[in-house]
């Protein structure tokens, strides 16, 4: 959790939809928010007023997993919130399955496009397969290779690896409009701009109106947790966090009283965070100190002693994990490890047990 919440503008404070409802939160820009089944229990979702070649209608931004309380929350959502009018595009801010899971149930439904970067698309066709490189026993070894010894532990690994994203997104639409950096989608008279992100997803696209003074940040700019940045076994040389605090400086120049309409959590900043303070800029500030404030205690640990992934848990992470919970934690401590090791600040070099070790330089 974020220790500095209280620095945070929250314009609703704790209001948030009731279950198949809705908040406007600026003209023609609505909030849904549906449950999930892990320990971050919900995922926001936004609709846009819209209107595609004369017809009136709205574009869905992100979607949920694939399961039937998710479709049943939707059924409430396209009863109550839409007035009748069907849903034009859906737009992914990323390829993880909340946000992709029901893409295709919605595109097929309302016969409509999905626009999506072409990273994203691409690598949740391949794992939505069952192929991709994110495979069970490969994702056991790799996190084995950074000290994960608990048979149980790795037992969980492979099997919440081995059928993970092809159930919650069992399938992907045939085609997609490609979202790109720099690009510009015009929504309810409205221009959209997409900014790409990275470390935390392939190709991540934020969303921000200059006119409406609001970002849909996705899982970029979150209020109340870091967003996950991890290594995978696909790549697993890859520097993620160090490309994911890159991509925060693209938010820097959005004007403070921006409203961020993050993924999970509350809305935040807005005219309330107008002087600067509580709003994009405040989180920005925190997310920078918490990384850096992660590398010194990695640092420390790799002084200390040779230090893997493993031991690195109850140093960056202060609460007891799930098996769930540890796969995501396992990947954040080797790109934090990487990261100084980029940096040159560590060294690496694999023991007797062909585990990866860190020394400081």
């Amino acid at each position: 959790m974020n220790p500095h919440e209280h620095e945070i503008a929250y314009p609703l404070q704790t209001r948030r939809p009731e279950p198949g409802g809705s908040i406007e939160l600026a003209p023609g820009v609505r909030w849904i928010r549906m449950a999930l089944p892990f320990a971050l229990d919900h995922i926001n979702l936004w609709l846009l007023a819209d209107e595609v070649d004369g017809r009136a209608g709205w574009t869905v931004v992100d979607t949920c997993i694939c399961r039937d309380e998710s479709k049943a929350q939707w059924e409430q959502v396209l009863a109550k919130e839409l007035q009748g009018a069907p849903v034009l595009r859906v737009i992914a801010t990323h390829m993880h399955p909340d946000h992709v899971g029901l893409a295709h149930w919605l595109c097929e439904r309302f016969d409509c496009p999905l626009y999506i970067s072409a990273t994203d698309f691409h690598l949740a066709r391949l794992l939505s397969a069952g192929v991709g490189g994110f495979g069970a026993q490969r994702s056991v070894d790799f996190f084995a290779s950074h000290g994960l010894a608990d048979s149980e532990q790795l037992g969980q690994v492979h099997k919440r690896t081995s059928s993970y994203f092809p159930s919650l997104v069992p399938a992907l639409p045939p085609t997609f409009v490609r979202l790109m950096d720099g690009h510009a989608l015009r929504i309810g008279g409205h221009d959209w701009h997409c900014i790409a992100g990275y470390g935390h997803a392939p190709e991540h696209i934020s969303l921000h109106c200059p006119s409406l003074d609001v970002l849909i940040s996705g899982d970029m700019l979150l209020p109340r947790i870091s967003t996950n940045v991890s290594v995978h076994d696909v790549e697993p040389d890859a520097n993620p966090l160090q490309m994911f605090l890159d991509s925060i400086e693209r938010y820097a120049p959005l004007p403070a009283h921006t409203l961020v309409l993050p993924s999970h959590g509350l809305p935040f900043g807005g005219a309330a965070a107008a002087a600067g303070h509580g709003g994009i800029h405040t989180r920005l500030a925190q997310l920078r100190q918490h990384h850096d404030d992660r590398l010194a205690e990695a640092l420390d640990a790799c002084q200390q002693r040779p230090t893997c992934a493993a031991e690195l848990l109850t140093v960056l992470f202060k609460r007891t994990l799930d098996s769930h919970q540890t796969t995501f934690a396992m990947g954040e401590a080797v790109a934090h490890l990487h990261a100084l090791w980029r940096r040159g600040v560590v060294v690496r070099q694999r023991d007797a047990a062909g585990v990866w070790r860190f020394t400081a330089a």
